[in-house]
């Protein structure tokens, strides 16, 4: 028996609430528990409802919890090498190293311009915006913060950037997914998606090219207290770029991501061995020891938090790092937004918010305006990318089969919502992702990544066009 919209929207209701209470109670901290717990009681009512008034059994939830949490597991996987690549490239000096050179090349009034450029060449290249962002995007945030350039500016630049190449890359898993969900083509989907993408982009650019020139103040002294704090601190040296070099080649030859990641993780660790002995004694608390301390060190960094003493507060606090173990709120939030996730679609209620949306679509623009809402609520419910990408395809493939249009506008409008905006909800696997690594509150960067949240317009604006030419072509027919 198909739930009732009015019912369905219950789980969806009690999760705001209790989601609001928790950042009011605990602020940012609510991704420290509260957040999982105010998960776990949607998902609660959820199976409460649909087991009480529909007599679904709970066979059917713990199967599609399961479900779910399975297609998490690689992404919790990486998250982990992310932490451990994290505190690698930072000890071995690759991030000290980048930020060191770059706060001598970057000028403040074109900083947020050229981050959102670098970022989105190098996730156009990668492919993932979550490895550009753990890598080049954790150096331009350093270099940002030396800079004096507003934090959360920082943050939208590369996540702007970032998700640039996520959404148009042929090695994006993201672009792949939706083509092949929409059943088109991959290189006519990218092809298309320029339409909306380009002008975007675009727009993006001039914003942050316009609000970068208020930053060209005089930062000559706080710059040379970062310069001196990462000469005293590290060994900094144009070899520890090997590193990157390397991880880029295992990148070009479409290395899977996880073996990139744990392979750039031990080439930083031999980096860190050569080149920054010293550091890895002080981190396993030895002056003068000998091998086995070296190896102690290496290991702290990779698993737990280490902080390095430069002398200088605000570098501490930007060489610090937290290893895997500072992803663990993270991946306990991802398996509570999997469980809520999989009892949204285990009791047919997230199916039956969406029918719902498709009885008022009788033309081109409700049609493409109905899956962007539908990207972007399915994140909001189902916590996940890949989730939402899948979902939104399968719910409207008929009705743009129906109205005649061809499916790269099913798998542009697509992408144009559910790959774009996950980073922008706290407690989906990018938004998590993206906070965790660069240490700043989703809520408080989200505004700032204009990418993400102009592309959804964007194609509800294209659309327009695209229905008038449409809808003409067809009536010349009839």
């Amino acid at each position: 028996m198909k739930p009732h919209p009015l019912i369905s929207l219950i789980p969806l209701a009690v999760l705001f609430v209790m989601l609001y209470i928790a950042i009011a109670l605990f602020g940012s901290d609510a991704l420290s528990g509260a957040s999982q717990l105010a998960l776990l009681m949607a998902s609660g009512v959820c199976v409460l409802l649909s087991m009480t008034i529909y007599r679904t059994s709970w066979t059917q939830f713990e199967e599609s919890i399961k479900k779910t949490i399975g297609d998490a597991s690689a992404s919790i996987i990486i998250l982990l090498l992310i932490g451990t690549i994290g505190g690698t490239w930072m000890i071995s000096g690759v991030v000290p190293t980048m930020i060191y050179y770059g706060l001598q090349i970057m000028s403040p009034r074109f900083f947020l311009f050229c981050s959102c450029v670098i970022c989105a060449l190098v996730s156009l290249m990668t492919g993932s915006s979550w490895t550009t962002v753990a890598t080049i995007g954790v150096a331009l945030l350093g270099i940002g913060n030396a800079l004096g350039i507003p934090t959360p500016w920082t943050v939208g630049a590369i996540i702007s950037g970032g998700y640039f190449g996520d959404k148009v890359s042929p090695l994006s898993d993201t672009t792949t997914l939706a083509a092949s969900s929409a059943e088109t083509d991959l290189f006519t989907h990218i092809h298309f998606m320029l339409r909306t993408t380009v002008p975007t982009m675009c727009i993006t650019l001039t914003i942050f090219f316009v609000a970068g020139l208020r930053y060209g103040g005089s930062t000559d002294l706080v710059i040379h207290e970062y310069l001196n704090g990462l000469q005293q601190s590290f060994h900094i040296s144009i070899w520890t770029l090997m590193v990157p070099l390397l991880t880029a080649i295992l990148i070009a030859k479409k290395t899977p991501a996880m073996m990139t990641l744990f392979a750039s993780s031990l080439i930083a660790a031999i980096c860190a061995v050569i080149l920054q002995s010293d550091v890895l004694l002080k981190i396993a608390g030895s002056l003068n020891g000998d091998g086995t301390d070296i190896l102690r060190g290496i290991m702290i960094t990779a698993f737990t938090a280490t902080h390095v003493d430069t002398g200088f507060a605000p570098l501490n606090e930007l060489v610090s790092t937290g290893g895997m173990a500072g992803m663990l709120d993270t991946v306990w939030l991802i398996l509570c937004a999997m469980t809520y996730g999989g009892v949204m679609v285990a009791s047919g209620m997230l199916f039956s918010i969406t029918s719902v949306i498709l009885r008022f679509v009788h033309h081109t623009f409700g049609l493409v305006a109905a899956t962007t809402f539908s990207g972007i609520l399915l994140n909001i419910v189902t916590s996940d990318q890949y989730i939402s990408i899948i979902l939104s395809a399968s719910m409207y493939k008929d009705a743009y089969k129906k109205m005649g249009h061809e499916p790269c506008l099913l798998s542009r409008s697509t992408e144009d919502s559910a790959t774009v905006t996950s980073p922008l909800i706290p407690w989906t696997t990018c938004g998590m992702t993206q906070s965790t690594i660069l240490g700043v509150p989703t809520l408080v960067y989200a505004p700032f990544c204009f990418f993400n949240w102009i592309s959804p317009i964007m194609t509800c604006v294209m659309a327009i066009f695209v229905g008038r030419k449409h809808d003409k072509k067809i009536n010349e027919t009839t």
